[in-house]
């Protein structure tokens, strides 16, 4: 089984910045795709980015490509969401997921954290 923990939310103005972070247990985290996905109140859950399993490849929503990094330590069993540039749209709570595939579906992903909010002010 494996346990995602995000952490590194908050209350941010338009234009700074927040760094998430995901915190995985277990030993299968190495092999496996880690995702970020959002979700706004009364909007469905959506894809944020993508990092595969070393690493070596990232896939962005267009919303956030340019603003926000996604990168992951598998040596510490955790991944990473810096947010730059952020404005009121990208307030939600925030989701780390883990899964077999590389995608930008939820249904990719197995294990989800509990997530994190993030609110951007005016």
């Amino acid at each position: 089984q494996v346990q995602l923990v995000e952490s590194g939310g908050g209350l941010v103005q338009a234009g700074g910045s927040l760094r998430l972070s995901c915190a995985a247990s277990g030993r299968t985290f190495s092999s496996s795709t880690m995702g970020w996905f959002r979700q706004a109140p009364g909007k469905e859950r959506e894809f944020v980015a993508v990092i595969s399993r070393s690493g070596a490849n990232t896939y962005y929503a267009n919303s956030v490509k340019g603003r926000f990094t996604i990168s992951r330590d598998n040596a510490k069993n955790t991944g990473n969401l810096q947010m730059n540039s952020l404005k009121p749209e990208d307030t939600a709570v925030y989701y780390c997921a883990t899964g077999s595939a590389y995608g930008a579906y939820s249904s990719s992903y197995q294990y989800w954290g509990q997530g994190t909010q993030v609110t951007v002010s005016e």
